[in-house]
C-alpha cells in the first residue's frame, strides 16, 4: 500500500512547503489537489509537471491527483489529463455528480453514465486511470450507489474511491465490509480519516439535534485497526490518501497527520505480522 498526503491541508502555502513536509513526515507520496487557489490550478496544465518534479526531488512520488472533473466537453479535461499522464500520475479522481431532488436520481445518474463512458474514453487515451470517491450530497455516497455508476467498466480504467470517513460524518453509511466487498472489483483507493457525532441540542420542535466533526484516526467512529486489518489481508495494494481536516492552527494539523501517519504504518505492520 501507498501511503500519500492529500495537499488540501496546504492551502496557502508553496509547492516547497508541501515537498519539505511531506518527506519530514515520512510520506511515501503525494496526492496532489488540482483545484482553482491551490498550488497547481486546472486553468494551467503545464504547471503540473514542474509542481511533480519539485515534489520527486523531495524524494516524494506523485502517483494520484485529486481533480473536481465531471464534464468531458470541457475545454480543460483533455488537457489535464494529457498533462497529468506527462508528468508521470497514473490516477486522477474525478469531481462530484451532486445529487438534486429538484431534478431526480434517475436524471442524475444517466447524465453521470454518459459523462463516465466518455471521461474513460478521454482518460485511456492519455494512459492515466480514473477514480470515484465516496462523497457526502452525491449519488456516489455509498458503495452500493457508487457501483452502481461503476458497472460494466474496467477498474483498471476506472475505479472507485472508498471513503469510511466521509461515510461516517456524512450521508451514505453502511458496513464497511460491505462497501470494501460490493466495490472490490474497482478498489483502488481509500481516503484515510475519521470523525464522530455529537449532540449539538434540542430544535423547537423537541428533535434532538446532531453534528459532526473530525477527530484523529485513532479517536473517531472508523474502526481503522479492522479496515487496515481487512486490507491487508485481502492483498490491497492500492493507494491510501491521508487526508488532514481539521480545523486547528495549522502546527496542530500538522502534528495531527503525523501521529496519523504512524498509526496507519502500526496498523499495517501489525496486519502484516498476523497475516
Amino acid at each position: 500500500m501507498q501511503l500519500l498526503l492529500f495537499t488540501k491541508l496546504f492551502l496557502g502555502k508553496s509547492i516547497e512547503e508541501i515537498a519539505e513536509t511531506g518527506a519530514d513526515l515520512g510520506f511515501d507520496g503525494i496526492d496532489l489537489l488540482v483545484r482553482n487557489g491551490h498550488q497547481v490550478s486546472p486553468d494551467d496544465p503545464a504547471g503540473i509537471r514542474p509542481a511533480v518534479e519539485r515534489l520527486k526531488a523531495a524524494g516524494l512520488s506523485v502517483p494520484m491527483a485529486t481533480t473536481d472533473i465531471t464534464d468531458p466537453a470541457g475545454q480543460d479535461t483533455e488537457a489535464i489529463f494529457a498533462a497529468l499522464a506527462e508528468a508521470g500520475i497514473a490516477t486522477a479522481r474525478l469531481g462530484y455528480w451532486k445529487y438534486d431532488p429538484a431534478t431526480g436520481y434517475r436524471a442524475i445518474f444517466d447524465r453521470a453514465r454518459r459523462d463516465l463512458d466518455a471521461l474513460a474514453e478521454i482518460a485511456g487515451k492519455t494512459g492515466i486511470a480514473l477514480t470515484i470517491q465516496l462523497h457526502g450530497d452525491t449519488i456516489h455516497g455509498s458503495g452500493a450507489q457508487t457501483a452502481a455508476l461503476l458497472a460494466g467498466h474496467d477498474g483498471s480504467v476506472l475505479g472507485a474511491y472508498a471513503d469510511p470517513g466521509n461515510q461516517t460524518v456524512q450521508d451514505g453509511r453502511e458496513d464497511w465490509r460491505f462497501t470494501l466487498d460490493i466495490l472490490g472489483p474497482w478498489l483502488t483507493t481509500l481516503g484515510v480519516k475519521n470523525g464522530g457525532w455529537f449532540p449539538a441540542g434540542l430544535a423547537r420542535t423537541g428533535q434532538r439535534e446532531w453534528h459532526s466533526d473530525w477527530l484523529g484516526l485513532a479517536e473517531g467512529m472508523v474502526p481503522w485497526d479492522r479496515i487496515i486489518r481487512q486490507l491487508v489481508a485481502t492483498g490491497f495494494d492500492g493507494i491510501l490518501t491521508l487526508h488532514s481536516h481539521y480545523e486547528v492552527p495549522y502546527e496542530q494539523v500538522i502534528d495531527q497527520t503525523r501521529s496519523d501517519l504512524h498509526y496507519v504504518r502500526r496498523l499495517i505492520a501489525e496486519g502484516g505480522a498476523q497475516a
